[in-house]
């Protein structure tokens, strides 16, 4: 029987991997719902319906954002409150950052409802497009109050000390989404619409199901309660959670440029390209998130303890692996580049094509953003709020979203392929400086130096406890 791994132990690599593989996999196990999801609509439906799935996507996601910015800035909160021995309080600001969540999420699904055609038309919905966006649209903005549940209590589960939970949630939400947008689409001929009605009963059940937990559940270490209104707290939750809001956000945006900039040089088509890569995308991603989400609370832990050897030993590893993934990352993404491209769209011989010399340019990216997401996520683990949100809005908004602008300009279509290239191997030279910079502050020591010495040593240390 292995042993339960506790954030005061010592890491090796074989520790770090154990203890964040629930995190990856959880992550991965979401990311494959959602492209099935659009490996469905692509088939079953066509390239037009899945360019209208990511016309509307980015909408969801920048309202889905606020949930995870809440469940995200106020976990750190409600745990840093349990650790004060004052569950009363803890329970009382979890109550507060789900309410609102209902409360904001409400208000901005109806505002989005009520001016839906007129936002997806500056969305990049065209006029071949527009309808099928509006089907797509009501349903899944309509549900959008679950999936920012789902965003927050993603958070919340390994708090509550319930992380294989939230584990079997997620994999619940996308049984039952696959199941039933096969079911919907292939024989209730509900097209587009049903696409997005079995998504939103996966965010039922990722998001209502886990409410009704909180709210019953005797074993849970938080659970809902009667509350006030906290503004301190609120702002610091909302403060600590910037810059997984910014990430969303700006992604969303960004996504927006590109369906904009696709429609202008090569029209529908372009989007449903772009489409099918971004779903690839959301896999190799997932990999990285989950493991900066992993290793965060141990970097957080000894660095409130004052163990910095320790810190500096986990910053290491946690180094290496990353670069190792990335690596890898890039290498296996242009291997699968074309059946990836022909899983989605076989039935278009252009739009293969397109597909597949897209993807092959922006795989590329892979061998910097692992890096800079895990660069973000170590100054969050920090509680350095404002350069997690720098790096984020950097790479996620500013770089990307100017390289889409410009870089068409010169290259065409090219151009918007490589736009993420571009601005990610920047950003990762933007990370390299901070770590550097803020090295003897956080004292992880030297980036490079030493490195095998210490791994060296620190796994004989590591070993005995085995």
């Amino acid at each position: 029987m292995k042993k339960i791994i506790l954030l005061s132990d010592n890491f090796n690599l074989k520790r770090i991997v154990r203890f964040t593989m629930p995190s990856v996999i959880m992550m991965v196990v979401m990311s494959i719902y959602s492209v099935v999801d659009g490996l469905f609509v692509s088939n079953l439906l066509g390239d037009l319906a899945l360019s209208a799935v990511n016309v509307v996507m980015p909408l969801v996601m920048i309202i889905g954002a606020v949930g995870l910015m809440l469940g995200s800035g106020g976990s750190a909160l409600v745990a840093k409150t349990l650790g004060e021995g004052d569950k009363i309080n803890a329970n009382k600001y979890f109550s507060m950052i789900v309410f609102s969540v209902i409360g904001i999420g409400i208000v901005l699904s109806t505002v989005c409802i009520i001016f839906l055609r007129q936002i997806l038309s500056l969305m990049g919905g065209s006029d071949l497009l527009i309808e099928d966006c509006m089907d797509y649209g009501y349903i899944m903005v309509g549900g959008s109050v679950l999936f920012m549940l789902q965003c927050t209590f993603q958070s919340f589960f390994p708090v509550a000390a319930k992380p294989q939970l939230g584990l079997i949630l997620s994999i619940s939400a996308g049984i039952a989404n696959m199941a039933l947008d096969y079911i919907f689409i292939k024989f209730a001929k509900l097209g587009i619409f049903g696409a997005g009605l079995a998504t939103v009963i996966g965010f039922s059940i990722g998001g209502g199901v886990a409410l009704i937990y909180f709210i019953f559940s005797k074993k849970s270490q938080i659970k809902l309660c009667i509350c006030g209104f906290y503004p301190k707290q609120f702002g610091y939750a909302c403060y600590n959670g910037a810059s997984e809001f910014m990430s969303n956000v700006s992604a969303s945006f960004v996504g927006i440029l590109y369906n904009i900039q696709l429609l202008k040089i090569v029209g529908e088509k372009g989007i449903a390209a772009y489409s099918a890569m971004m779903y690839t995308d959301f896999v190799f991603l997932a990999v990285f998130f989950g493991f900066t989400m992993g290793i965060a609370p141990v970097i957080s832990y000894n660095f409130g303890a004052k163990r910095y050897s320790e810190m500096k030993n986990v910053f290491q590893k946690s180094m290496l692996l990353v670069v190792l993934g990335s690596v890898l990352a890039m290498i296996l993404a242009e291997a699968l580049s074309y059946p990836l491209a022909y899983a989605f769209v076989h039935y278009d011989k252009e739009l293969m094509d397109m597909t597949v010399r897209g993807f092959r340019i922006f795989s590329i990216c892979y061998i910097f953003c692992g890096f800079n997401i895990w660069c973000s996520g170590f100054f969050t683990a920090l509680c350095n709020g404002g350069v997690s949100a720098f790096v984020s809005f950097l790479r996620s908004l500013l770089l990307r979203g100017g390289a889409v602008l410009l870089l068409p300009r010169i290259f065409q279509l090219d151009g918007i392929w490589s736009a993420v290239v571009v601005a990610e191997g920047l950003t990762a030279i933007v990370s390299i400086i901070l770590f550097i910079c803020f090295r003897n502050r956080y004292k992880y020591g030297k980036i490079i130096s030493d490195t095998h010495i210490e791994f060296s040593q620190t796994e004989k240390d590591v070993a005995k406890t085995e």
